[in-house]
């Protein structure tokens, strides 16, 4: 009784820390940065799941933007 108990146990805490691992939104200290820095790193990371998020004139001319939409990309593939 006790092992069954126990492996449920062990079960459930797994999954706990799990599902919580894997759905937790991603968080950056971005504090110091330009606010274009800031938007670019945003529009990288939501690039990252596939959907191509860019702002292409900026990308291109600004490079603040550029950077924080690499940096962002990067830091959340």
């Amino acid at each position: 009784m006790m092992t069954a108990l126990r492996a449920l146990i062990c079960a459930l805490t797994a999954g706990a820390l799990l599902a919580c691992s894997s759905n937790s939104p991603r968080s950056f200290n971005l504090s110091g940065y330009s606010a274009v820095y800031k938007r670019g790193h945003a529009d990288g990371c939501a690039s990252a799941g596939g959907s191509l998020q860019r702002d292409a004139r900026r990308y291109k001319s600004d490079a603040d933007y550029m950077m924080g939409w690499n940096d962002g990309r990067d830091a959340c593939k």
